[in-house]
């Protein structure tokens, strides 16, 4: 017996209700919409996820999630140069997002702003996700300025937050001005709030 296919499919479920949810956001998700994509049954999606509520969260906690700790969380914290590798994600993000992304917008964002006035599980989980990526660039601001590479008057705490609610706000513009270019620019800017954090070498 494959020990392994229960974790493909609850894999497969997961994947289908992100984009699901990303297309039409949580509460018109449609589970029939889901099992099409996947193929499988009711009985499958109720055997690893008994509501849909339980679904919602899982793809917050083991999608979302773990797309920001491929894309930002982990390269941080494993780089030597943590302010460097911050400017280098900053740079790249545009060049790896496409029009559906700008189009549908940024699928944490979605979901803080739909369901966690609605919804106290939500919202607690959606925190844990926005918490962690302050944390890490912080963290990462915190040790760049420890090896001399930030500015020593720079507050690490109030520039993370800044950071990433920039971030965020890019995304949020682009996709009401369903504009790409308009992400690429707004992103730039915060590249170069980062520069500025900088000791310059003049220093």
């Amino acid at each position: 017996m494959d020990t392994k296919q229960p974790d493909l499919t609850r894999q497969k479920l997961l994947q289908a209700a992100f984009c699901e949810i990303h297309r039409q956001g949580f509460q018109a998700a449609s589970i029939a919409n889901i099992l099409a994509d996947t193929g499988l049954t009711k009985g499958a999606l109720y055997h690893h996820f008994p509501t849909k509520q339980a679904l919602g969260l899982a793809v917050i906690e083991e999608v979302v999630g773990e797309r920001l700790n491929g894309l930002v969380f982990r390269p941080l914290r494993e780089s030597a140069r943590p302010v460097e590798a911050l400017l280098e994600i900053v740079a790249n993000v545009p060049c790896r997002v496409d029009e559906e992304y700008i189009r549908l917008g940024c699928p944490l964002n979605n979901l803080m702003q739909e369901m966690s006035p609605l919804d106290a599980g939500f919202k607690t989980r959606l925190n844990v996700v926005l918490t962690t990526w302050q944390k890490t660039v912080e963290d990462a601001l915190k040790r760049s300025q420890e090896q001399g590479a930030l500015r020593p008057e720079v507050d690490t705490k109030a520039a993370a937050l800044f950071i990433v609610s920039a971030w965020e706000g890019c995304v949020g513009i682009a996709k009401n001005l369903q504009s790409l270019e308009t992400f690429s620019l707004c992103m730039k800017q915060l590249h170069d709030y980062i520069v500025w954090l900088m000791v310059s070498p003049t220093e």
